[in-house]
């Protein structure tokens, strides 16, 4: 039996990058005419095809990722888990998932959307059912302290039903979920990183949100065919009480989110600054922008009164379209004008750049941000000024990440690829030095990347060891499973000169951004305060059947291998409250509670408690029992309730 794939004949000779490179190029014909902006004379690497790290530093650089058993990973890293609606918590550098950290949608191994508490942070109904059950998320980033991160939170979005849930990561637990008001496709996210006004506050206080998707306003039918009058917004959450500060009406749409250092300055880059609703109207203008926001003036708008709201909603909204920001020193506001359809924006760690990448167009736009200040504050006549870069560094660039030595990483989709270029040699070529040779490495990678970054990328401790690449297909890396393929998370060692691919990883879809910190950023707790839950059953002797009317709560806990009640009775037709703790004090010690024929199933970790709420409507016998392996005796580990007719 061969283990080799199948060829395509027709393909046979064509070689593989130039076969993707056709097909996906046969879909953008107008992506590629929108691509007339670039920059003539660039240098010869910038335009050249792939350079293939050698072999053998491939087989060395591989062995890093295959730890000794009981050996622990450097780094966590955080992903987004797409349609899971969940986070993935993954060590690196060996790339072994350790946990899924369920949000914004039910998960049956926790029962995450099954217990009360996690109903509470999920939302429900007025009938007590779920509000959403499914999710889509994308952008995933973590809380700052002096540049850096710090470990208490890391928030990530849902795109679908515009929500955004933040995690505890003492517990790795989502604790907060919050609605955007006024807005549809929630897509970017990203914290600040200090107050802009207060030095003393030097960590995130707020969480940005951008709004990719344009609606009347409000969105309450009246206004469903006057394109003319839908409207994007900006929005800010606090980090604490997760509650909306305040919205900015834009012009044109957000996309992806980045924030400065100094807190002053929040950023989107928008793909339709027309506000097309159909696609040839998103593709009319011949650039579009990465929009700036003045974090300062806009806090300062809504304390003096100057917003309106929208509907029902409460929040404050401030007005930070082009027409009412044209005098820069009171604009709230800031349009740079970029190459048409750009798709991300990145800080750099040096705390000097946003880069802002093409996607259509093959270039790199590099924006300093003291110039960007510089025209709020009317040293500048044209905010374009604080153009310092537009160099080509491939086609189809995507998202990049940093190394903390100057160089940018960025993901070429059309080529297949990682470029890695030098921002300060690329700011030189743009001003007239064509001998500045910005690019330096080109690596492949499999297939069509997306997402990028790197270990502490986005923070003043960039150290430049690993890089990790979300591809978008896998296509021949995998054993075949059928039509649907998983996707290709690779790793690259970048601390060399050269990239080096170490290792694949499928994945399932479709997962999106990620964070990669050192391990001794977190400090994780593996045993639960038991005074953090109110319903806490603190005493075996707690635990009973309390009835009041049609209403009642069994109180019972759990110790390996019993739970503090051998049975409990109700009544049909009663509302049954049960609540459980886990009086287990071991690390590991996690028991599971299961109820066949009435849906609940969850976990409950040491010196957890969680509750479920349901209708006793089937009479008879029902052996809730231990659905998790705790103890040798563990399936002897149960409790009859009994439902009497």
């Amino acid at each position: 039996m061969s283990n080799k794939r199948e060829v395509n004949p027709e393909t046979v000779g064509m070689g593989r990058r130039r076969f993707i490179n056709t097909a996906a190029l046969a879909g953008l014909t107008v992506g590629v005419a929108a691509c007339n902006d670039k920059p003539a004379n660039a240098p010869a690497a910038a335009a050249s095809g792939p350079v293939a790290a050698p072999a053998a530093a491939h087989s060395g650089g591989a062995n890093a990722t295959h730890l000794k058993p009981g050996e622990l990973d450097t780094y966590y890293g955080l992903w987004s888990g797409g349609h899971n609606g969940d986070v993935r918590v993954l060590g690196l550098p060996s790339g072994r998932e350790l946990l899924r950290i369920p949000c914004f949608v039910p998960d049956a191994l926790v029962g995450w959307g099954i217990t009360n508490e996690s109903k509470a942070v999920m939302g429900t109904k007025p009938d007590g059912s779920l509000r959403y059950t499914v999710a889509d998320t994308h952008h995933l980033h973590g809380s700052y302290k002096d540049g850096n991160y710090d470990g208490r939170y890391a928030w990530v979005n849902d795109k679908i039903n515009s929500r955004i849930a933040r995690i505890r990561l003492d517990y790795f637990i989502c604790d907060k979920i919050t609605e955007l008001p006024n807005v549809q496709g929630f897509h970017g996210i990203f914290p600040d990183k200090r107050d802009p006004v207060d030095p003393a506050i030097n960590y995130t206080t707020r969480v940005f949100c951008g709004a990719e998707f344009a609606i009347p306003l409000p969105n309450d039918g009246k206004d469903v065919n006057a394109p003319e009058k839908y409207r994007s917004m900006f929005s800010c959450v606090d980090a604490e009480t997760m509650e909306m500060r305040w919205q900015v009406l834009i012009d044109g749409n957000c996309d992806l989110t980045a924030t400065s250092y100094d807190g002053k300055l929040a950023a989107t880059n928008q793909y339709n600054v027309e506000n097309g609703v159909h696609y040839e109207d998103m593709m009319s203008a011949e650039r579009d922008a990465c929009l700036f926001f003045n974090i300062a003036r806009i806090e300062e708008a809504v304390k003096a009164g100057k917003f309106k709201t929208v509907g029902s909603s409460k929040v404050p909204v401030v007005d930070g379209t082009r027409e009412a920001n044209k005098d820069p020193k009171t604009a709230l506001t800031a349009y740079v004008s970029v190459p048409k359809n750009p798709h991300g924006v990145n800080a750099s760690p040096d705390q000097k750049y946003f880069i802002c990448a093409g996607k259509l167009s093959p270039t790199a736009t590099v924006i300093e941000l003291a110039k960007v200040l510089d025209w709020f504050d009317g040293k500048m006549e044209k905010v374009d000024g604080a153009i310092v870069a537009e160099v080509e560094i491939g086609l189809g660039p995507l998202h990049t990440a940093f190394d903390g030595r100057g160089n940018a990483y960025t993901t070429l989709f059309l080529d297949s690829q990682v470029v890695k270029w030098n921002v300060e040699a690329a700011i030189k070529f743009h001003a007239g030095d064509k001998n500045a040779k910005y690019v330096v490495d080109r690596l492949d990678v499999h297939y069509q990347p997306g997402h990028i970054n790197a270990t502490h990328s986005e923070t003043v401790a960039a150290d430049g060891k690993y890089l990790a690449v979300g591809c978008k297909f896998s296509k021949d890396r995998f054993l075949p499973v059928g039509p649907f393929h998983p996707e290709n998370e690779q790793l690259v060692d970048i601390s060399g000169d050269k990239m080096v691919l170490m290792a694949d990883h499928p994945v399932r879809g479709e997962p999106h951004d990620f964070i990669i910190f050192k391990r001794d950023i977190v400090k994780p707790k593996q045993v639960y305060d038991l005074n953090e839950f109110p319903l806490a059953v603190k005493d075996t002797k707690e635990s009973g059947v309390f009835r009041n009317g049609k209403k009642v709560t069994v109180k019972l806990t759990s110790q390996a291998p019993a739970f503090s009640l051998r049975e409990f009775t109700v009544k049909k037709g009663d509302e049954v409250t049960l609540i459980l703790t886990n009086l287990d004090k071991i690390e590991d010690l996690t028991h599971g509670f299961a109820v066949p024929k009435y849906n609940i199933q969850f976990v409950i970790n040491p010196l957890e408690t969680k509750s479920v709420t349901f209708i006793a409507d089937k009479p008879g016998v029902f052996w809730a029992y231990c659905s998790t392996f705790c103890h040798a005796l563990h399936l002897e580990m149960r409790t009859r309730m009994i439902v009497e007719a």
